[in-house]
């Protein structure tokens, strides 16, 4: 058996879970979120617990017993704790206004980004320059990351964009002067 699929998942107080088939919704403090499991492994609640198991020992059916339970886990995670990521603005004159919608961007360009985010998605920005985002699902949160960085990712040169909080960036050393013949 899968040594992480195997492990029970806890139900903290609080949250409450509903199977409909394939479909799990987890409902918590911070929200509620659903996912839909693949037809072939059975979830089951067992008192206070959350189980996984698979039908065979195929490797196909191992690899996907690991993930579905992970993927669970954060489920009840994202609704007891939530999720946080944080991006770093550098470069002079660039920052981050929160807006209704999101937030918008001043990086560099000739008009300013707005990033419309997503629902269950909260995005507050501090000192101009630190953006966070928060919410109940993991990979929201990871793909809203990646899309505010994607406007304007960190150059090898300069260092200035937008990067993960605590992100280091490689950074190259420029043109040098030939000498004069």
């Amino acid at each position: 058996m899968s040594r992480i699929g195997r492990k029970p998942i806890p139900i903290p107080k609080g949250v409450t879970t509903q199977l409909d088939g394939t479909r799990i919704t987890v409902k918590g403090p911070k929200g509620e979120i659903s996912r839909l499991i693949h037809a072939e492994l059975a979830v089951a609640v067992e008192g206070e617990t959350i189980v996984v198991r698979r039908p065979s020992d195929e490797s196909r059916h191992k690899a996907l017993h690991g993930l579905t339970r992970t993927l669970v886990a954060n489920m009840v995670d994202g609704v007891t704790k939530g999720f946080a990521k944080a991006l770093e603005i550098q470069g002079v004159g660039y920052k981050a206004e929160p807006k209704p919608f999101g937030v918008q961007l001043v990086v560099g360009f000739s008009h300013p980004v707005p990033y419309h985010a997503p629902q269950g998605i909260k995005i507050s920005v501090d000192n101009n320059v630190l953006v966070k985002i928060e919410g109940v699902d993991k990979e929201l949160v990871g793909q809203v990351a990646a899309e505010i960085r994607a406007i304007r990712p960190p150059e090898p040169y300069k260092g200035k964009g937008i990067r993960y909080a605590g992100e280091q960036v490689r950074r190259k050393a420029g043109k040098t002067a030939q000498a004069a013949k």
